[in-house]
C-alpha cells in the first residue's frame, strides 16, 4: 500500500494494501558514505538524460551464497514459521548474514498442491507475514486449496531480523510541523526536524540502512525460493508489493511461474513524477468524496450543499489555529488533518467516518481526525507504533538514485499545488530524502523480460496508486495483462469477485487473460 505523510519531515505518500485492516558489520552512518548523485540503476540519469541499458536476470543470481538450512516451527492452525538467513550485502562473498521472518499456510489439498505463493502486502516497510496468517480472510479458498502460501516481513520489517527502528516519539516527528511556515524559523525547524530524523536512523541502524532496498528484498526471494527446493514460484503482490514483484520478475525471469500484480505503481516514474502522480490521485479522490457529501443531504459534513467550501474554511481555520485533542496528544493542525484525510482515501468505506470526523473539526473537536490520523501511523492502544514508517521511509531512500537540495525541493512545491490544490497546499518541499547518502543499490529498471505473462490489476478510483500509473505497468512489462475494476478504493483483488476470479485463474491453471479486461 502507498500512504500519504504530512508532517514535519515529510509528505510523501506510502503504498499498502492492507495496513489498516507491520549483527556485527563495518558501521555506516549517513556522513560516511559518498553522497556523489551516479547511479548505477536501470532509471533515466537525471544528468544527462541517457538511458542506462537494463540488465537480464543472470546478472543477479544469488548461487554464490549457500542454500539456507533452516527448519519450520508449528506456530498455528496449519501455519508454520521460520526464520531465513540472507546475505545482508549481496556484493560481498563474506557478508554477514541477517535472517528474513516467514510464515508458511499449507495447502489445504496436498495430493493438488501445485507449489509456493509468495505474497506481500505493499509499503514499502510494511511486513508481509501476516497476509499468511491471515490466510483465511483474504484468499481464495482455491488458492489456500493449491498453494503454499508463504508471507515474508521483507528485511528490515515486521519480525525480521535486525528491524529498521529510529525514534519512538512520533508525535514530535509527524505531528508537530506546519506545513505552511511563516517565518524563516519555523522553515528552518522543519528542516532540522528532517535532518534529526535522518541521523536518528543512521546513528541505530547504520549497518543495515544501506541495503534495504527493493533489489535486495527481490534477492532475499529468490534466497527463499532456493530454500524451498523450487525452480520456480508463484506471486501475489499488493500496492508496492507490485513494484517489489516486477522488479524480482526483471531480476529473475526464470523463477517465476505467474505473478499477480494488485495496485500497480508506475514503473517509469521518477521520484517527482511519482509524487505527482499520487498527489493528484488522492486529490481526485477527495474531490469525489467532497462532491457526493455536497449531494446527499445525509452526509454529516453536507454544509447546505457546499461541503467544497467547508472543507477549505475547516482546513484554513486548522491551518491558522490548531484545535485540542485529548491531554498528551499535540493539538490537530492543518499537516495532520490532511494525513487523516488520506487515511480515509485509501477506500470510500471510510468516507463516512471522515464526514463526521471533518463535522466535529469545524465545531472544534478533533478527535475524529486525531483517530484517522493515528490509523495511518499504525498507533497502538498502548500508545507504541511499529516501525513500518521508519523502515518506509528508509527504504524510499536506499532505491532511489538521486538526491536533491532543499532548495531543489523548495522550487517543486508549486507543481504539487497546481496538481493538489486542497490535498498539498504546504509552502515547503518534500526532503525525505535530502540528508540521505547516496544510494548504493538503487531500484532497477523494471522490463519482465523473459518472466512470461503478468497479470496487473487496477482500480479506477485509487488514489495512492492511480490507475494510469498502473496502466503504464502493465504497458511496461514483456507481457503485461491489465484487469481494470471500477471501485474508488486501492487495490481490487480482495474485495472484486470478477478481478479475483482471474486472477486465481491464471495463479492456478496458467489461463492468460486478454491484454485488457474490464471488471
Amino acid at each position: 500500500m502507498h500512504r500519504t505523510i504530512t508532517s514535519s519531515v515529510v509528505l510523501v505518500l506510502l503504498v499498502a494494501a492492507c495496513a489498516s485492516e507491520g549483527i556485527e558489520v563495518t558501521e555506516v552512518t549517513s556522513d560516511t558514505l559518498t553522497t556523489d548523485s551516479t547511479s548505477s540503476s536501470g532509471r533515466t540519469n537525471d544528468d544527462d538524460d541517457t538511458e542506462i541499458p537494463a540488465t537480464t536476470g543472470r546478472e543477479y543470481s544469488t548461487d554464490d551464497f549457500a542454500v539456507p538450512d533452516y527448519e519450520w516451527d508449528d506456530c498455528g492452525e496449519n501455519l508454520q514459521c521460520a526464520y531465513v538467513d540472507v546475505p545482508l550485502d549481496y556484493s560481498d562473498p563474506g557478508s554477514a548474514m541477517i535472517s528474513v521472518y516467514l510464515t508458511r499456510h499449507r495447502a489445504l489439498d496436498p495430493s493438488r498442491r501445485i507449489g509456493t505463493l509468495l505474497v506481500n502486502p505493499g509499503g514499502p516497510g510494511f511486513g508481509g507475514s501476516y497476509l499468511a496468517e491471515r490466510a483465511e480472510s483474504i484468499f481464495s479458498s482455491d488458492l489456500r486449496e493449491r498453494f503454499d502460501i508463504i508471507g515474508f516481513d521483507p528485511r528490515g520489517t515486521g519480525r525480521s531480523e535486525p528491524t529498521i527502528d529510529c525514534i519512538d516519539d512520533y508525535d514530535k516527528f509527524f505531528a508537530g510541523g506546519d506545513i505552511t511556515p511563516d517565518t524563516a524559523t519555523e522553515r528552518q525547524e522543519i528542516i532540522d526536524s528532517t535532518r534529526e530524523f535522518t541521523d536518528l536512523c543512521f546513528e541505530k541502524n547504520g549497518d543495515i540502512l544501506p541495503h534495504v532496498g527493493t533489489n535486495n528484498v527481490a534477492r532475499d526471494m529468490d534466497m527463499i525460493r532456493r530454500s524451498l527446493g523450487e525452480e520456480t514460484i508463484s506471486y501475489l503482490g499488493f500496492s508496492y508489493g507490485s513494484e517489489l514483484g516486477s522488479v524480482w520478475a526483471t531480476m529473475f525471469p526464470d523463477t517465476v511461474r505467474a505473478a499477480v500484480l494488485d495496485g500497480a505503481t508506475d514503473p517509469e516514474a521518477d521520484r517527482l513524477d511519482g509524487s505527482l502522480q499520487q498527489s493528484k490521485g488522492f486529490e481526485r479522490s477527495l474531490t469525489t468524496f467532497l462532491a457526493q457529501c455536497s449531494e446527499d443531504r445525509s452526509c454529516a459534513f453536507h454544509s447546505d450543499g457546499d461541503a467544497e467550501g467547508a472543507f477549505d474554511d475547516v482546513m484554513k481555520s486548522l491551518d491558522e489555529d490548531p484545535i485540542p485533542t485529548i491531554s498528551g496528544r499535540p493539538d490537530l493542525t492543518r499537516g495532520m488533518a490532511l494525513t487523516a484525510v488520506a487515511q480515509a482515501m485509501y477506500t470510500s468505506s471510510r468516507w463516512d467516518s471522515l464526514a463526521v470526523a471533518l463535522d466535529d473539526a469545524r465545531s472544534g473537536y478533533g478527535l475524529g481526525l486525531l483517530d484517522l490520523f493515528d490509523s495511518y501511523f499504525q498507533r497502538r492502544p498502548d500508545g507504541s507504533y511499529g516501525n513500518e514508517l521508519e523502515a518506509f521511509l528508509n527504504i524510499l531512500c536506499a532505491d532511489e538514485s538521486t538526491r536533491i537540495t532543499i532548495g531543489e525541493a523548495d522550487a517543486e512545491i508549486e507543481l504539487f499545488n497546481e496538481v493538489a490544490p486542497r490535498f498539498r497546499p504546504g509552502t515547503t518541499g518534500d526532503y525525505t530524502c535530502v540528508f540521505w547518502p547516496e544510494a548504493l543499490d538503487p531500484r532497477i529498471a523494471i522490463t519482465g523480460n523473459g518472466a512470461g505473462p503478468i497479470v496487473v490489476i487496477g482500480t479506477t478510483g485509487d488514489a495512492a496508486t492511480p490507475l494510469e500509473g498502473t496502466r503504464n505497468m502493465a504497458r511496461v512489462l514483456e507481457d503485461g495483462r491489465l484487469v481494470v475494476v471500477r471501485a474508488e478504493k486501492h487495490t481490487g483483488y480482495i474485495s472484486d469477485e470478477c478481478a479475483r476470479r482471474i486472477a486465481d485463474t491464471y495463479l492456478i491453471d496458467l489461463v492468460v487473460p486478454e491484454k485488457e479486461t474490464n471488471c
